[in-house]
């Protein structure tokens, strides 16, 4: 015959053996993530819709698409590559080649009118193509595609953001900084 003891200490036991794979189960984590440049003046890129103004002309002020090339098509002058450019770079190209021939000192500025788009799949509302605002993160994103899915990870996303000729691919939070031309994967959780 056992002791009152003896299932007292078994009960406890089976106690503990239970809590212990449970207690790990709450436990979170901060996702992994990868050094994804966050910092850093604007670039301009295939899609950017921008507005230049040549003070004193108004025929060549307006807004012009940055085309596939990398280029901006102006009057005058014709493609000036902008591709990688900042806005003052930009003024500065737009500038110079209006200089070459066209224009004695031109006065040249150059502001972003639209970005370039940002992509959003997986676990989603509406997956797609969808315009970018300044400032956004990961969970503006999902916002703006319709929110997340009932099967939604809803503590990270995957991101994919072309740096240079590169690909970078980085898993991070929802509070994680977007760009113009980003690529966001909302994962399905896993049960």
């Amino acid at each position: 015959m056992k002791t009152p003891g003896f299932a007292m200490s078994l009960l406890r036991l089976l106690a503990l053996m239970i809590l212990i794979p449970l207690a790990a189960c709450t436990t979170q984590s901060q996702p992994a993530t990868y050094d994804i440049a966050t910092k850093g003046p604007y670039q301009l890129d295939t899609g950017d819709a921008v507005r230049v103004t040549v003070y004193g002309d108004a025929q060549l002020t307006g807004i012009y698409r940055v085309d596939d090339s990398g280029a901006l098509s102006l009057p005058l002058v014709g493609p000036v590559s902008v591709r990688g450019e900042t806005t003052k770079a930009a003024a500065g190209r737009i500038g110079a080649a209006l200089a070459n021939g066209f224009m004695r000192n031109p006065d040249v500025a150059v502001e972003v009118e639209t970005y370039r788009p940002f992509f959003i799949e997986g676990e989603v509302t509406n997956s797609g193509q969808f315009t970018y605002v300044y400032g956004m993160t990961i969970r503006a994103a999902v916002a703006t595609a319709g929110g997340f899915s009932e099967s939604a990870d809803r503590g990270k996303a995957i991101v994919y953001r072309r740096n240079g000729s590169q690909m970078i691919k980085g898993k991070v939070g929802l509070d994680f900084p977007i760009f113009p031309g980003d690529t966001i994967v909302i994962l399905e959780r896993w049960l």
